[in-house]
């Protein structure tokens, strides 16, 4: 029995040894691949943090630079630009002085004399635009002194520009201020007509005429705007329109008449004789025409004045001969002038018109005028400030340029 109890326990023992053995060589085999990834890991992030391998923080750093060096390398260019542009534009918009331009810059003052024309829908008194009916006006003049008087017309046209029948019922003109001396100025009625007299110009023609002369019709005193407001009626009912002119009293200078021309220092020169009455500020206009019959010019005067017998001198500059190359003898038409006013209503008085041609020039060959640009205080200081501009620009630009150049790309 002994015997037996013996041999069972060594057989239990001798079974738990193995257990044991194959528990600790399991457990050994797991340690053992938990040690072999651990320096594969390590190595990875060794490697990883490489001082020699780039990484996606710096290179987005450098693009980002880059960018920006670019960005302002082009608002410098585009200041450069800009900067050369105003400098380029105001030598060329000064070349010739003021007084003596381009009849291309003054399309508008070509024709001076020529009268006020507006088109616009008939109304009614309300207000209210009658369809398919055009009511056309003209005045052939806004600002009137003197014994000078105003030619306004009226008609009716369809929208085939077709005369339509039209009547005035009542024209009438009055002073617009008001004021202590409206008793002064009384409403006086005008007579449209379409006779061929009193300013219309063709009989039965359907356009309606009257020449208002403000110093024998009431008004010889009154310095201000005179409304003529004008009533109509046409086949699709009453209408209404008026007319402004600005009235002075004064004539402050006559043309004498005649008039003398000079080559002085390189242009030519117009003296137009005058009367002077009042002195002041006078501005005179005139155009110049080529032998072609082409206007070229627009010649100003506008200075000081004083009373009697005087000179007003109209300039062509030399340079704009030699650029435009009018062909000679060269006419001046249509001279205009008045009286300027400072804070003052009416702010001129006029002279009288001057229409048609006033000079005409000698023959003379081109190189008689200078090539040079106009000079001036002004001119220069402008130009040397523009001047100035640009060269910072420029300056601006190759700092930049030259340290991008320095560092690479």
């Amino acid at each position: 029995m002994i015997r037996k109890g013996t041999r069972s326990g060594r057989a239990v023992w001798a079974v738990g040894i193995v257990l044991f053995l194959v528990v600790l060589l399991i457990w050994k085999a797991r340690d053992g691949s938990d040690s072999a990834v651990q320096p594969l890991a390590a190595q990875g992030a060794t490697l990883s943090s490489s001082p020699s391998a780039p990484t996606t923080p710096a290179s987005g750093f450098g693009d980002k630079a880059r960018r920006a060096r670019l960005e302002k390398l082009d608002l410098l260019k585009a200041q450069l630009a800009q900067a050369q542009q105003r400098l380029d534009s105001y030598r060329a918009s000064t070349r010739y002085p003021y007084n003596s331009r381009p009849m291309s810059e003054n399309v508008d003052q070509t024709r001076p004399f020529d009268p006020i024309s507006e088109d616009k829908a008939m109304g009614t008194p309300r207000g209210e635009p009658i369809p398919g009916q055009h009511l056309r006006t003209t005045q052939d003049r806004v600002f009137v002194s003197g014994p000078d008087s105003v030619l306004l017309t009226v008609s009716l046209v369809d929208d085939n520009k077709r005369i339509l029948p039209l009547r005035v019922i009542r024209a009438v003109a009055h002073e617009t201020q008001g004021g202590a001396n409206i008793d002064a100025y009384p409403p006086v009625a005008l007579q449209f007509e379409d006779r061929g007299a009193n300013g219309d110009a063709v009989a039965g023609d359907g356009i309606l005429s009257v020449r208002f002369q403000p110093s024998t019709q009431g008004f010889a005193t009154l310095s201000g705007t005179i409304r003529i407001e004008v009533y109509l009626q046409g086949d699709a009912g009453p209408g209404q329109t008026f007319f402004d002119i600005v009235y002075s009293p004064l004539v402050p200078a006559t043309w004498a008449g005649g008039t003398r021309e000079a080559v002085e220092d390189g242009s030519l020169a117009f003296y137009l004789k005058a009367n002077v009455k009042v002195a002041g500020r006078y501005v005179v206009n005139a155009r110049a025409y080529d032998a072609n019959g082409k206007p070229f010019a627009l010649l100003t005067f506008n200075d000081e004045v004083a009373a009697g017998a005087k000179e007003f001198k109209l300039t062509l500059f030399g340079k704009l001969i030699r650029d435009l190359q009018p062909a000679f003898p060269i006419t001046l038409r249509d001279v205009e002038g008045f009286l300027l006013y400072e804070d003052k209503f009416p702010d001129r008085a006029m002279m009288p018109r001057w229409p048609g041609i006033a000079h005409t020039s000698s023959r003379y060959p081109l190189t008689t005028f200078s090539d040079t640009e106009w000079t001036s205080e002004e001119r220069s200081r402008y130009l040397n400030e523009y001047s100035k501009d640009v060269n910072q620009a420029q300056d601006s630009l190759n700092d930049v340029q030259s340290g991008a150049s320095s560092s690479g790309p």
